[in-house]
């Protein structure tokens, strides 16, 4: 396994079918899965993010600069 990479054990058949329905657009299961992971990553920090503001923008009210 080359350095930087780990292995996760997937069920077999859910490997086929998202090999069958993606490897046409991202080439492998290993760099499908990698995008997935990557967008959910992406996802959960717009998340924190669109938080953190809300927690300034409270703060701002309560000191009555909003």
């Amino acid at each position: 396994m080359p350095d930087g990479t780990r292995e996760v054990p997937l069920p077999a058949e859910l490997c086929r079918a998202a090999e069958q329905r993606f490897a046409a657009h991202y080439g492998s299961l290993e760099q499908f899965l990698t995008f997935v992971l990557q967008e959910l990553l992406r996802d959960d920090a717009y998340r924190m993010d669109e938080a953190e503001q809300a927690v300034v923008e409270e703060k701002l009210r309560d000191l009555g600069y909003i």
